[in-house]
Parts: C-alpha cells; sequence; structure tokens
C-alpha cells in the first residue's frame, strides 16, 4: 500500500483492537507479534518509522559483557539468545563481529567487582585481564544455548604486541570474543513492519502520523505533513514511545509520569584509513580512563566510533556536541597514539536517547538495560501498556513480552511464535561462501543482472532484491553511482518514504558510506518529487529542510556535501548484454 492508501484505509476504519503509539524497534516488534497473532492492530509514528533511538545506535547486536559488572545475569543470558536468533533469522544485515579488548594488566578491576557484586558502587575504572577472563567464561556458558559463534580467546604480551602493534604500550594483554554488527538497523526495522502485514489483514501501519489525544476509548490522530486529524476507538493502547514515554502519556491522561531517565548515546564515523588497517575486520572494545566503554569498528569501509552516555532532559533535536566529539576522539588516542585524528576526518555524526528506566545511579552506566512492561490506566479511558527500557539486541523477546501481556488483558492465546521466524530478506538467504556463489549464478541468470551488482543488491536487502531485480535499468545516478535510477524508484514506492530525509537518512546508507552529497540530494529528490507527485515548491523545501537539518544535527554544511560531488561520474551498473561499456545519467 502507499501512504494514500494507507490514509484511506484509515478514514474507513472506525476502531481497532490494539493501537501502537511509536514506530521505533520496540513499537514495530510489538506490532509485529499482536499482527502474527492475528490481533487487529495499528501502529503510528508521529516522525518517520525508526527516526529515533532506533537509528542511532552503536549497530551492535550483543549480550551485553559489561551488563555481568551490574550482576545483570538474566539480561546477558536473554541477549546471548536473541542475538543468537537474529545471527540466524536476519543474516542478510546481522553477522558476527570479532571483538578485541585491550588490557593493560591482570589485576584492576577485581576489588571494584566484587564491591559492586555485592551492592556496593565503585567508581569505573580499567579492568585487567583476570576480570575480563572470568567475564568472557560466563558470557561463553550463557552463548552456548543456539551458539552461533566461536568461543572467547585470550593472548599474553608477546602476541599482543606482534598481532596489534599499535596499541598503547601499556596495553600488554588482549581478548578476543565474538559479538554482532548490524549494517542497517533501519531497513530490518520497515522488514518487520512488511512482514506483521503480510501476516495478517487486520494490521498496517502508518508513519508522520502522530497522537494527538485520548478521550476515553477515542484516540485522536494527526498526520503531520498535512494537518489532517483521524479519530479512532480503540480497546488497548501500548505506548512505544521511547524517550518520550512520559510526554506520550501527558497526552494520554494529562498527568505527568516518570518512567524514563534516558540518556544521550552520541557517536561518529570517521575517515581514517590508517586506524582501519590497525583493527582490521575487528571491533575495539575498551574503557577509557574515566572507565566508560568505548568501541570502534569498520562499517561501510570507515570506522564508526563511540560512544557518550550523557543524562538529558529532553529527547528532542539531540546531536553530538563538539565536547562529545572532543571525548571520543581523545578516547581513541588512548588506545592508538601514534594515530593522528582530528575532526576533519569526521564524515557524519549521529546521536540518540536511550529509554532507560529511571533511576538515581551515580554513574549512567549502572543504569539497567532491561526491559519492562508498566500499565497505566487514565480515568476514564483505556489502559495504556508503557514499554520501558529495552535495548535493540533484545527487541524480539521484548515486542512478545509486551504482545503476551496484551493477549493476557484481552483474554487471547499465543499461536504463533517468533523465535525462529526468519525476517524480511532473511528468508531463504545464502549460508557460507558456496552456497553465496551458487546463488548469485542463479540470481544472475534469472535477472539479467550481473553477478557483481547482484552481489551489491544483495547485500543492501538481502532476498528482497528479487521483488525488483527483474526491471532493472542501467541508468544510475550521476552523483550516487552505486545506486540506479530503478532502485531509488523500488524505494520509494515500497518503503513508505513521506519525506526526502525517510529516502535519504533512513532507506539508504549513504551517510554512513561518505557517498551523500550535494549532487546525490538533488537527484534524489528528482526521483522522489516524480514518484510521490511533489511540486518544485515542495521539492526545493524537502530539500532546504533536509540540508538544515544535516546541517544542525549531523554536522554536515552544505559547503561540505558540495566538496564531495563527483565531477566525472562513472556509472557501477553494466550495460545490458554484459560488453562491459557504461553510462552515467543524471536525474532531471
Amino acid at each position: 500500500m502507499s501512504r494514500a492508501e494507507r490514509l484511506d484505509r484509515l478514514r474507513a476504519k472506525d476502531r481497532a483492537t490494539v493501537l501502537v503509539v511509536g514506530g521505533g524497534i520496540n513499537g514495530i516488534s510489538t506490532f509485529r507479534e499482536l499482527a502474527l497473532q492475528g490481533i487487529d492492530v495499528v501502529l503510528v509514528e508521529r516522525g518517520d518509522f525508526m527516526s529515533g533511538a532506533s537509528a542511532a545506535p552503536s549497530r551492535m547486536i550483543h549480550g551485553g559483557l559489561r551488563y555481568l559488572e551490574n550482576g545483570e545475569f538474566g539480561l546477558v543470558k536473554e541477549s546471548l539468545l536473541e542475538r543468537n536468533r537474529l545471527l540466524r533469522n536476519a543474516p542478510h544485515y546481522v553477522s558476527a563481529l570479532p571483538t578485541l579488548i585491550p588490557l593493560g594488566d591482570r589485576f584492576s578491576g577485581m576489588l571494584s567487582a566484587a564491591r559492586r557484586f555485592f551492592g556496593g558502587r565503585p567508581k569505573p575504572g580499567p579492568r585487567g585481564a583476570l576480570i575480563v577472563r572470568l567475564g568472557l567464561a560466563v558470557y561463553d556458558f550463557y552463548a552456548r544455548r543456539e551458539r552461533q559463534l566461536p568461543q572467547s580467546r585470550f593472548f599474553g604480551r608477546r602476541a599482543t604486541r606482534l598481532n596489534w602493534p599499535d596499541f598503547h604500550p601499556d596495553i600488554n594483554y588482549a581478548a578476543l570474543y565474538h559479538d554482532a554488527k548490524i549494517s542497517r538497523p533501519e531497513q530490518l526495522g520497515l522488514e518487520l513492519i512488511a512482514d506483521a502485514e503480510a501476516a495478517s489483514s487486520e494490521a498496517f501501519a502508518l508513519n508522520h502520523l502522530g497522537l494527538a489525544s485520548l478521550d476515553g476509548t477515542i484516540a485522536e490522530l494527526t498526520d503531520s505533513l498535512t494537518g489532517e486529524r483521524f479519530t479512532l476507538a480503540v480497546d488497548i493502547v501500548v505506548n512505544a514511545s521511547g524517550a518520550w514515554i512520559d510526554q506520550t502519556n501527558a497526552l494520554l491522561s494529562g498527568r505527568q509520569t516518570t518512567l524514563i531517565g534516558g540518556t544521550k548515546g552520541s557517536h561518529l564515523v570517521l575517515d581514517s584509513p590508517a586506524l582501519l588497517e590497525a583493527i582490521g575486520e575487528r571491533m575495539v572494545y575498551f574503557a577509557n580512563r574515566e572507565g566508560r566503554v568505548c568501541i570502534l569498528f569498520a562499517h561501510f569501509g570507515h570506522i564508526l566510533a563511540g560512544s557518550t552516555d550523557i543524562r538529558v532532559d529532553t529527547p528532542d533535536s539531540v546531536r553530538c556536541e563538539a565536547s562529545e566529539t572532543a571525548y571520543i576522539l581523545e578516547s581513541i588516542r588512548e588506545v592508538f597514539p601514534g594515530i593522528a585524528l582530528s575532526e576533519a576526518d569526521i564524515l557524519f555524526r549521529f546521536a540518540g536517547v536511550r529509554p532507560l528506566p529511571r533511576a538515581d545511579a551515580n554513574v549512567n552506566a549502572e543504569i539497567s538495560r532491561d526491559h519492562s512492561c508498566e500499565w497505566s490506566t487514565p480515568p476514564g479511558a483505556v489502559p495504556v501498556l508503557n514499554l520501558v527500557g529495552g535495548k535493540w539486541t533484545t527487541f524480539r523477546a521484548f515486542g512478545a513480552q509486551a504482545a503476551d501481556t496484551v493477549l493476557a488483558r484481552l483474554g487471547i492465546d499465543r499461536t504463533r511464535s517468533s523465535e525462529a521466524l526468519a525476517i524480511g530478506g532473511g528468508k531463504d538467504f545464502p549460508r557460507g561462501e558456496a552456497e553465496r556463489r551458487d546463488w548469485l549464478r542463479r540470481a544472475a541468470a534469472s535477472t539479467g543482472v550481473s553477478e557483481e551488482r547482484c552481489a551489491t543488491l544483495l547485500e543492501r536487502y538481502g532476498t528482497r532484491m528479487l521483488d525488483f531485480t527483474p526491471d532493472v535499468d542501467d541508468i544510475s545516478l550521476a552523483g550516487l553511482p552505486s545506486y540506479s535510477c530503478n532502485e531509488v524508484r523500488w524505494l520509494l514506492s515500497n518503503s513508505q518514504v513521506a519525506t526526502l530525509a525517510d529516502l535519504v537518512l533512513r532507506r539508504m546508507t549513504i551517510a554512513f558510506s561518505g557517498e551523500l552529497s550535494l549532487d546525490a540530494i538533488h537527484e534524489l529528490a528528482a526521483l522522489a518529487a516524480s514518484a510521490l507527485g511533489w511540486s518544485e515548491a515542495r521539492t526545493q523545501d524537502e530539500i532546504d529542510r533536509l540540508l538544515a537539518h544535516l546541517d544542525h544535527i549531523h554536522g554536515l554544511a552544505a559547503a561540505t556535501l558540495a566538496a564531495r560531488n563527483l565531477s566525472s561520474p562513472v556509472s557501477l551498473l553494466p550495460s545490458p548484454g554484459g560488453g562491459g561499456s557504461t553510462q552515467s545519467v543524471g536525474v532531471g
């Protein structure tokens, strides 16, 4: 369905059993779980799907090694199980990530760990080889169920210096274990929505549609793009608005709740060939001088580095501030003092607010990343289920918990599990190199597209690439030659794009890969205008809004984007017939 068709469906609909408010990963997961049970459920998101904290994670799918320090063994166990399931159910986006922990000595952190285990609150500090080895032993034990990855290894002084000569001289040991990473979290969220709608004719989702009020059983919804208002009678509301849960409850009941105490996490994308060479395909996971855990790993040919953990009063319009940029760069220098880094190396910055439960912890890292469901019933209104906390890795388990809580309230039994259910383009995804080569050969033969191009599309969309490659053309964007016009048109018509920012920031990864340029933005805007029927004035407004957002939130000024323009673009797409010639055609 197009967005217009979805709005028509909403106009014709007078009631729904469940209204999910919030289109982040936990709201989408709950929506999917309810749809799998055949529940009449509607999901609304006031912005774009996956545009809040769900678009700003560290791109890690992990068990949470450091949560062991807080005694959260149950959360680690659940996270590792869900990590293993994602490796199986979403192999097109979730893959193994070898993780390296540089260590200075053997004994640091032992006393602090003991005090923390028995309820104390010691200050964060360095972790030595012994405490990390103990933690990884527990980690390996919990990960044994549905195991997908190798067990941990340790390296002594000589092996550490030999294998990682760029480490600071004070680093004498290293531990290597495996977690996982996610390449396209926003796309995974959209695939979950598509899967949910395919599973139930009663379920549908709408972005850029916010909750305005709840009067008894009647929810009033507002289209943020047109101002049009809709009413929908509901039996239950699921408040999955993340860091905005308390603000949403104020709309629902006029009363202020205090469920959330969010913290901001900021990240940088760095163009540093030297750092990329030093870490290879491994993530480096380390504690800086303050004891705060930091990460850096390869992501679309560059380095993703983070993160901060700062309490915030409001989740609106957060961004990576100059002080956070300096903090992240200085933390990296503590491990790699010989590699020069500066703000000139920054390709992209992003930040989000973790929807953590309100707590009185002295150190933000001590706040639990676990999840819970909290009922509240505004006077004279329908019951509201608040989704508190959660982390990216456990979205399926959290969604299942929320759905089961709703089902119990409705007196309905669960009929279908998502534990082993493939997600989107992860269905029938080729496993192993031999199977992948065979799959690409067959895909190329059936579509007429080169194996190289099929490999690119398989990485971007998994097996869903077969939905549009039969109509593939050989016209690539002049400012973005790794994308064809037809591919972008498919995104515009099949992924609920409503604004230019939806397309550029959440249906594509060009901000992370360094391909985002002023020329690319104008070409993408022209394609969007043609597909979505925008006027010239609307198109220019979309460009202006996106440029302002990139400048203010992501630190990308128009002049920087203009400097990335391709002077002599060369298409990466082969001409029909496989003759090897290429062409590049701009969009008007």
